[in-house]
């Protein structure tokens, strides 16, 4: 509103007051001085009025020279910015004490079993100390190291005991990880391979049942060469694609003799690049996988992976595997998965042969019933069947019951039962129990 309307205003209701009023009216002293006053303090009003409208003026163009301001200074700092991304970068040099103990780090696991196999005396079949070493340089730049030390009878050469004990120290695997972008990473030196997921994800105490699937002996655990690995997203809905592909020396005939490979001379991780090389091919495989989940703890994965590549060092035979892995979770509690695994190498002796078999295992917490029994609440039920033909006369079948009792998270004692059906020259004892104390850290 105008200063000049509302004055307007005023004079007008002043004149119609006027109006009203008879002619011959005598106007009193007291409704002079009322109206008087009244009109003073309307003056008075417009004088506020029209001082809060000049104040709001100038702070309208306070604000205004505020906004071309801070504007410019956003322009300044754009040019900035992009002047900035054409120079060289500059690191920053790192702080000594965020680079020495925050980025090193010891895990792994600690197994001491106790079994009994038919015709044999019950005894601690091993005890096991696999340590893991991580380390990392910085963002992208990754290394990882692990061992496996076991304490074990002595022997001498044709089997049989001789006094005291001895300590293997095993490398299991070590390599270097650089992070190349969010999609792919470079793993280079005694890789983990991905011939389906066991290695990479089940070994040590992750493993469910005491020990390994029978038909897993027939495959490399790692191998000495690079590897590209990642995964990529696949829509909206947590569906993503993981892959592998890696080139390592592979198995070799370190035990041939006269250039002859017979089938027993089948080494599987010998082959790390000393002088001289076995074979001067390396082998070649990958790894491919669909990983589904539909809501939270439920998701399928599915995975096939192979391997091909010389392996005698007369450079006349191939040695080639080829897995298929499934993996499923049906809520916190329940979990399923196995493999099947194909393998086939040319011999000297044997001709072609191919060992076979497959592993299938799942497993029940008992916390999914809802019980208010501590104890049942700490229990895992698991059960396992595999199998495994050499291709040189002996199958076995196994069957494992057993059970898992988490003393706390990483603390667990397992236990299982194992019915085995084998036939042929390397026969296996047709039953066995083992009892397992692991801890994970």
């Amino acid at each position: 509103m105008k200063i000049r309307s509302i004055i307007l205003g005023a004079a007008a209701g002043g004149c119609a007051a006027g109006m009203v009023l008879p002619a011959s009216a005598t106007v009193s002293d007291e409704a002079f001085n009322a109206l008087s006053d009244m009109v003073s303090k309307q003056g008075q009003a417009l004088d506020d009025l029209k001082k809060t409208h000049d104040q709001d003026q100038q702070l309208i163009q306070q604000l205004q020279q505020q906004l071309g301001q801070t504007s410019q200074l956003a322009t300044n700092a754009e040019q900035k910015a992009e002047a900035a991304g054409q120079t060289q970068t500059v690191y920053q040099a790192p702080n000594p004490a965020t680079t020495t103990t925050h980025n090193f780090m010891v895990v792994g696991d600690a197994e001491v079993q106790f079994g009994k196999a038919t015709s044999q005396n019950p005894t601690f079949v091993l005890a096991d100390f696999a340590p893991i070493f991580l380390f990392r340089a910085n963002d992208n730049i990754l290394f990882e190291a692990g061992f496996d030390i076991m304490l074990n009878n002595n022997a001498n050469a044709d089997g049989t005991r001789a006094p005291g004990s001895s300590t293997s120290v095993n490398l299991s695997f070590a390599q270097m990880d650089y992070c190349l972008n969010d999609y792919v990473t470079l793993a280079a030196g005694d890789v983990l391979l991905p011939l389906g997921t066991y290695s990479q994800r089940g070994a040590g105490w992750l493993n469910k049942i005491p020990d390994d699937p029978l038909i897993r002996d027939w495959l490399p655990g790692s191998g000495i060469g690079a590897m590209l690995q990642g995964a990529t997203p696949i829509g909206q809905e947590g569906q993503s694609l993981t892959y592998a592909i890696y080139g390592v020396n592979g198995p070799s005939s370190g035990n041939a003799t006269n250039g002859i490979a017979n089938a027993g001379d089948l080494d599987l991780g010998g082959n790390v690049g000393s002088s001289p090389n076995w074979h001067a091919n390396p082998s070649a495989g990958g790894r491919v996988a669909w990983f589904y989940p539909w809501k939270v703890h439920y998701d399928l994965e599915l995975g096939v992976s192979g391997q091909t590549g010389e392996w005698s060092d007369n450079r006349n035979h191939r040695w080639s595997a080829c897995v298929l892995d499934a993996a499923l979770h049906l809520g916190p509690y329940f979990e399923a998965k196995g493999e099947y695994i194909n393998t086939w190498f040319g011999t000297d002796d044997l001709g072609d042969v191919d060992p076979h078999g497959v592993w299938v295992q799942a497993s029940y917490k008992l916390a999914g019933l809802q019980r208010e029994f501590p104890l049942i609440n700490n229990l895992e039920m698991v059960a396992r069947y595999d199998n495994e033909d050499d291709a040189q006369g002996t199958r076995t079948d196994r069957y494992t019951v057993g059970y898992i009792y988490y003393i706390s998270n990483t603390m667990l004692f397992e236990g299982d039962y194992e019915f085995l059906k084998s036939r042929g020259p390397n026969a296996l004892p047709p039953q066995m129990w083992v009892l397992q104390l692991s801890y994970g850290f």
